[in-house]
């Protein structure tokens, strides 16, 4: 393999690798379903109260699922739309 396409290799993994990470941040999984911000498709409040019930607490429009020790937080815009889940 040249130099040039060691680098090039190299770098595609680096940007993937990444990408990967950042989806993850803003996903969480619940039960049999995935909920995941930033796509035209995301659920709304609803969608996300119907998939992994009611949160365990709310501080306007976020809403915190702790479960197993782990901690979620899901934030709407004012339309109920996700913004981001951390």
């Amino acid at each position: 393999m040249t130099n040039t396409l060691k680098f090039i290799v190299a770098a595609l993994l680096l940007v993937t690798g990444s990408m990967g990470t950042a989806v993850a941040n803003d996903s969480m999984s619940c039960g049999t379903h995935i909920i995941s911000s930033g796509q035209d498709d995301s659920p709304g409040m609803y969608e996300v109260l119907k998939r992994c019930g009611e949160p365990t607490y709310r501080q306007g429009n976020t809403w915190i699922y702790s479960k197993s020790g782990l901690e979620h937080r899901i934030r709407f815009d004012p339309d109920g739309n996700i913004l981001d889940i951390n």
